[in-house]
């Protein structure tokens, strides 16, 4: 059974979070620039909070760190019978609450204006840990980061040094998280592989540096088999698009990962092409093309508030496109020369 939006808003519109757990069982984290309370009457729950956030490298940004509130309410009963994963979520919104709803019984809802929000599972719904963590409580971190914070969602991966970042940015395939992997085991600093939040005023991008997501296939172009075997003994996960990946926590790797926010020094556009020179990765892209191509690889951000803004000081800063090399360190040392050059 689906939760309709009218019944959604009925059941919140008074006070969505008005009803409070007796003596929660609760956790803190720093993420994103902001301070999250996690709440929850299970500790399972909170057992998947401290999975995805635990040990999160603790990003601060230069304005007051707002304290945001997260819910997060089990409820019994069986919802999702004997489906080998649960329906996919639909979005609504009303009201001035955002909610993802998968059924009557597992959903989110989000008040930006309120600072909170609330996520409802079942308890077949612990079976399924990847797409509760990621599409329910994951989206209610990141859209009150977004919204209470002011910053600028965007699909791609960041790597850096000495907290100088660069932008990975492309179509999904294009190997954005090979590089970014690559770099982290080739000594740059490692923010993120998919999901990048960038302070427009300041252009420092921040991030949930947790896990690196790779393909099987990914395997054979990583040269140290300690790392190898990092990758190989981690959990796989399933995509909704069927795609299988070895979820791999990047706390508990040999490389650096970012420990505070980078400022960017530019953006990379990743291209699937090889490179007809391996000596020329790095293109750079014209100025007045920049920006429409930004809009249209960025569909979701563009809309959002703080886009324009960080669109224009990334066309002054300059963007590139990297084509592949023989190897996938060899764009990491495009990379690396890049920060280098910007650095200077």
């Amino acid at each position: 059974m689906a939760l309709s939006p009218q019944s959604a808003a009925c059941a919140l519109c008074a006070d969505p979070f008005s009803e409070r757990l007796p003596q929660p069982l609760s956790v803190h984290k720093q993420l994103l620039g902001g301070r999250f309370h996690f709440e929850s009457n299970s500790q399972p729950l909170l057992d998947l909070v401290e999975a995805a956030y635990g040990d999160v490298p603790p990003h601060r940004l230069p304005r007051v760190t707002p304290e945001l509130r997260i819910e997060l309410r089990l409820v019994p009963g069986r919802s999702l019978a004997d489906a080998h994963e649960p329906p996919p979520v639909q979005m609504q919104s009303g009201m001035e609450i955002l909610f993802g709803v998968i059924n009557a019984v597992n959903y989110v809802a989000i008040s930006p204006r309120q600072r909170q929000a609330l996520v409802v599972a079942s308890e077949d719904m612990l079976a399924f840990p990847y797409h509760l963590r990621y599409e329910l409580i994951e989206f209610a971190v990141y859209v009150l980061a977004a919204r209470c914070l002011g910053l600028v969602p965007l699909h791609g991966a960041c790597v850096g040094r000495d907290g100088r970042g660069v932008l990975l940015l492309g179509d999904s395939g294009a190997g954005k998280t090979t590089l970014a992997l690559h770099g982290l085991l080739h000594g740059l600093e490692f923010l993120a592989e998919d999901a990048v939040f960038v302070q427009p005023e300041s252009m420092l991008a921040t991030a949930v540096t947790n896990y690196v997501h790779v393909k099987s296939d990914a395997l054979r172009l990583i040269d140290d088999e300690g790392a190898r075997r990092w990758i190989r003994d981690s959990p796989i996960i399933r995509r909704r698009s069927g795609v299988e990946k070895y979820e791999a926590d990047v706390r508990l790797a040999r490389g650096r990962v970012a420990t505070s926010p980078l400022t960017l020094m530019g953006a990379v556009f990743v291209s699937s092409e090889t490179a007809n020179d391996p000596a020329a990765l790095l293109q750079p892209i014209s100025k007045h093309a920049i920006a429409e191509r930004l809009d249209a690889d960025q569909a979701y951000a563009a809309g959002q508030p703080g886009w324009l803004s960080f669109r224009h000081k990334l066309v002054e800063m300059g963007v590139h496109e990297l084509r592949r090399g023989m190897h996938p360190g060899a764009s990491v040392e495009a990379i690396s020369d890049l920060l280098d050059r910007k650095g200077g």
